[in-house]
């Protein structure tokens, strides 16, 4: 089977979230079920400098402009990548959706239209490479017109469209529907239309031949009016074709005993090096070593979908308790001021990081004890995975792929060996620090601690279970497709 799959980024070209893991992982294990895979997305100047070399595929005239199709392959796999060269769309530095005052860039419609035309094109065989996909996998906004290209045409593949996160949708102004030379049809509220402007995820969301989201519990989420970001009615209306597919993690470059930013190396059987790597991530973020005293990470965007304003409003509390907090990231500037001054009014309690550093997010996964994640949605969520995988207690919202992946700790689950984590049933600080309190209540029983370590980490995030249930969902779209070019199973 060929699969062509569609993304506007892959980790680790670029990556600015959970869809990037997702397009650099995936398709490598889909490469390990031996179905011939291409990965295709733009080429930002970023993702060009990280190929050792490329080859000149094709050329494209779209309008004025003139695209060249390069390959290359994913560093540290063999997996073929295709990207579509395009200098005035995305030859820019930093964010490839946002400019540096992070706002969208002003052409994104423009970007993503040429984006996906050109892989429309090669999804017909239109490019001269005598190479045709049995399936076109789209993901999220950015690819959402390449469903609807391809229903224009009398045969095609196969379309999936996966959802990774409902509330980005590609939202702009009407005039672009002329301006992007779509069909003026598509100017409906059954088609491409949204309460007044043209929507680019509508385009997967109605023309796709199979949707899924990325975990099962979203894929319910998205069909009720408060997750469903205004689409819900849609979604349960293409209900029949709809499903969830956890993600899966990177269980080589996320593995506690080889990871070589790690200060040391521990497993499920030797959980001495946790100890070691707390020592170092305290003296690191100039944290007091307290060996005793509970170290909770957290590695997040700061918006609010990641519960961060329910953190600082917690925070009175939580400063008085025997705990300490790291915090990565960045995202909303008025909650990094926020954090940062706490930070200062508490340097015994709180370190704070804005931005991102890989080797940081990786030592906060292994010299935390637990891990924090009040997300109010989460489609699948990564981090609570790999803290399973570090033995890092997680602590999350009983929402999405939070709910799907972390067993919440009580005396029955304790008993029957499925207690992972600790889980707060509403989106409040007064319920986020009594969650807090019970975890710390759990955290002075070693014996029982460990148990909670050891159950996650022995639980199987890898790629090679979802893997298989993509193959059979490509199957799916396969034979219902009423356009198929070949011959279904």
């Amino acid at each position: 089977m060929r699969i062509l799959f569609v993304s506007s980024e892959a980790y680790p070209l670029i990556k600015t979230g959970g869809l990037g893991d997702v397009a650099g992982s995936l398709p490598r294990a889909l490469l390990d079920l031996q179905l011939d895979v291409r990965l295709i997305m733009p080429a930002y100047a970023v993702a060009l400098g990280q190929l050792t070399e490329t080859n000149i595929l094709a050329q494209f005239s779209e309008g004025t402009d003139t695209v060249t199709l390069r390959e290359g392959q994913l560093p540290g796999s063999p997996l073929k990548v295709w990207l579509v060269d395009a200098p005035g769309y995305f030859d820019r530095p930093g964010n490839p959706y946002l400019d540096s005052n992070g706002e969208p860039w002003a052409d994104n419609a423009e970007r993503f239209a040429l984006f996906c035309r050109i892989v429309t094109r090669l999804a017909l065989n239109q490019a001269g490479l005598n190479w045709m996909p049995d399936i076109v996998h789209c993901n999220d906004w950015q690819t959402g017109l390449v469903p609807a290209l391809l229903e224009l045409s009398a045969q095609r593949p196969a379309t999936v469209f996966t959802i990774h996160n409902l509330a980005y949708q590609g939202l702009f102004p009407a005039d672009n529907v002329q301006k992007l030379g779509l069909p003026a049809s598509w100017w409906s509220h059954h088609v491409l239309e949204f309460h007044g402007q043209l929507s680019f995820i509508k385009g997967g969301l109605v023309f796709a031949d199979r949707i899924n989201t990325v975990s099962p519990g979203y894929a319910r989420e998205i069909q009720t009016a408060e997750f469903g970001n205004g689409l819900d009615g849609l979604l349960r209306h293409r209900s029949d074709v709809l499903s969830g597919i956890l993600n899966g993690i990177d269980t080589e470059e996320w593995n506690p005993a080889t990871d070589p930013l790690l200060e040391s190396h521990y497993d499920a059987n030797n959980l001495s090096g946790k100890q070691t790597n707390k020592r170092a991530l305290q003296t690191a973020l100039g944290l007091p070593r307290k060996p005793r005293t509970p170290l909770i990470g957290l590695v997040s965007r700061l918006v609010s979908q990641k519960g961060i304003d329910i953190i600082l409003d917690a925070m009175p509390g939580l400063v008085k308790l025997p705990l300490q907090l790291v915090l990565l990231g960045s995202g909303d500037r008025a909650l990094e001021t926020r954090l940062i001054t706490l930070a200062r009014q508490h340097p015994n309690k709180l370190a704070i990081s804005i931005g991102y550093d890989e080797t940081l997010a990786h030592r906060i996964e292994a010299g935390a004890d637990m891990y924090l994640m009040p997300s109010r949605f989460e489609p699948c969520g990564l981090n609570q995975m790999y803290s399973l995988r570090y033995g890092t207690v997680p602590i999350v919202r009983n929402v999405g792929g939070l709910a799907d992946t972390v067993t919440d700790t009580s005396a029955k689950t304790l008993a029957n060996g499925t207690a992972n984590g600790f889980i707060v049933n509403t989106d409040d600080s007064l319920a986020l620090l009594k969650t807090i309190k019970r975890a710390l209540r759990r955290y002075r029983d070693k014996a029982q601690w460990q148990q909670l370590q050891t159950t996650g980490m022995q639980q199987d995030f890898s790629w090679r279970n979802s893997a298989q249930e993509y193959l059979t969902l490509y199957r799916h779209a396969r034979q219902s497709n009423p356009k198929s070019v070949f011959n279904t199973e």
